[in-house]
């Protein structure tokens, strides 16, 4: 491994002290701090930003380690760079030139949610990196195979792998395994992943043995396809780095580039069929074999222009689902709890901007009724998100007193809904006729109104939280003066003392 660290990039090396000091790692010299005590007399660990030390400070370091378990967690680090390096030098190397494939590795890539969503925590136990190598036979290879999972809540909040299935070019099925889950299962999700009880109880592989499949699968370079792929892969905990996935390289014209087709929607526009019925569970074959289907159509047709935007009714998994949004980073995910009201988890979403000054979360209920419900209870002023989502803005008050502010937006588009509404207030026109029609009319343009309100509420709400931010700066500059105020006289002093001294030496 020396040489590998020898030959490695700050940035990696930087990642890698990082991450053993948040694990607290301990090579022969101890911790990074205890390192830096002995290994910078000067400064010693008062300067323990790994960023902030030279590359010799950080190889010497990592090179302290030994242990078999240690190598195998920087070893992984390593190979995960490597393959984003590979990939990357390809995509460089063939501009101009590469293959349809390899240009849908590269639309992947370049889409501005990749690096959110696959940024994975690989050197986590039980995490697979695969290994790409740099042979030109490996970095263009155009075989393909489309994946897809289900998952089921387990004890804890977790989801656990119980289906996987694995399709071909050809559509021939090279893996389709019901996967026996390491946690107690809360929740199957029948009517979602068409999965029950007795699937599992013959279920003999372990996510480890899927893990292995699926490396004979894409051990020669082979693409890995899919919907939303990331999810599929936090699934398998699988790190893989030549990847399509059909929710980036197709878009919708004239809405914003994190607003993806659904693979149901896209099938309807793309292949002419839907995936499945309305209400029907997921098919793991079914939506592999579309996925690959997809990437064949947009292989053979080309596919550039966006396609139209249709209103679709969302999962019924994320339907259960709540987004607290613009929630400042002191505030503790447990406040949570005090402001939604109802039986939920939560999830960390992963943050945008390593250094930003909000977190997001998802709260997650049994079902899109709960969730629902727990909306209409929030206390806050309702309004909508950029994309027409509704949302609320809330101000609460800490269990230390402290004030705080967040949103809690749903998951549906309101144009989805609107669109039924619209269906419905359609068909009471015809029954009712012109009186009702009217009425509704009124009713509408009451409810334009108050839209109004709400986003001047909106603004009101951000101006209030603005001006307490101000205020504790302002709070901060009148310290850091005081500060500065007592080093002067501090200084002072001392020339002082020195102009004395001077004197009674008669200098």
């Amino acid at each position: 491994m020396d040489s590998s660290i020898v030959n490695a990039e700050k940035e990696v090396l930087v990642e890698m002290v990082k991450l053993a000091q948040k694990r607290g790692m301990e090579g022969s010299k101890g911790t990074w701090k205890n390192f830096l005590n002995t290994y910078d007399r000067k400064f010693g660990s008062s300067l323990s930003d790994p960023s902030k030390r030279p590359v010799d400070a950080l190889v010497s370091f990592l090179k302290t380690f030994s242990k078999e378990e240690d190598l195998k967690f920087f070893a992984k680090i390593f190979q995960c760079h490597a393959n984003r390096k590979v990939v990357e030098e390809s995509k460089t190397k063939s501009h101009g030139n590469e293959s349809p494939e390899q240009r849908l590795i590269s639309l992947t890539l370049e889409h501005p949610q990749y690096l959110l969503d696959y940024s994975f925590p690989s050197h986590e136990e039980g995490w697979v990196v695969t290994k790409i190598r740099q042979k030109s036979k490996f970095t263009r290879s155009n075989a393909m195979v489309a994946v897809d999972c289900e998952m089921v809540l387990c004890e804890g909040g977790t989801e656990g792998l119980v289906r996987v299935c694995v399709v071909d070019r050809n559509l021939q099925v090279k893996l389709n395994e019901f996967v026996k889950p390491d946690k107690a299962v809360v929740d199957y999700r029948t009517e979602i992943t068409g999965i029950c009880e007795k699937d599992l109880d013959e279920a003999t592989s372990s996510l480890a043995d899927i893990q292995r499949s699926m490396q004979k699968l894409l051990s020669h370079g082979a693409i890995l396809v899919g919907h939303s792929l990331h999810n599929d892969l936090k699934a398998l905990k699988l790190d893989h780095a030549r990847v399509i996935d059909t929710a980036f390289i197709f878009k919708y014209e004239n809405q914003p580039m994190n607003r993806r087709p659904s693979l149901n929607n896209l099938c309807k526009s793309i292949l002419g069929y839907e995936v499945r019925r309305k209400g029907a569970p997921h098919n793991c074959v079914d939506d592999a074999s579309a996925a690959m289907k997809l990437v064949l159509a947009k292989l053979e047709q080309g596919l550039d222009d966006a396609i139209p935007c249709v209103h679709e009714d969302l999962p019924a998994n994320e339907m259960a689902k709540l987004l607290l949004h613009k929630i400042p980073n002191d505030v503790p995910i447990e406040e949570l709890y005090r402001i939604v009201p109802g039986k939920f988890t939560t999830e960390v979403q992963p943050m945008k901007k390593a250094r930003g000054e909000y977190y997001s979360a998802l709260a997650i209920f049994r079902n899109s009724q709960k969730a629902s419900e727990a909306f209409e209870k929030i206390p806050g002023i309702l309004g909508k998100d950029s994309s027409g989502r509704s949302q609320k803005s809330v101000s609460f008050q800490l269990s230390t007193g402290a004030s705080a502010s967040l949103h809690v937006r749903k998951m549906a588009y309101a144009d989805s809904l609107s669109q039924v509404t619209s269906r419905k207030r359609s068909s009471q026109f015809e029954i009712s006729g012109d009186s009702k029609k009217s009425k509704t009319d009124e009713k509408t343009e009451d409810k334009e109104m108050e839209v109004k309100p709400n986003e001047c509420e909106d603004h009101k709400i951000e101006i209030e939280r603005l001006k307490e931010v101000l205020s504790q700066r302002d709070n901060e500059l009148s310290s850091l003066q005081k500060v500065m105020s007592q080093r002067d006289k501090e200084i002072s002093t001392l020339h002082t003392i020195i102009s004395n001294l001077t004197r009674k030496q008669g200098l």
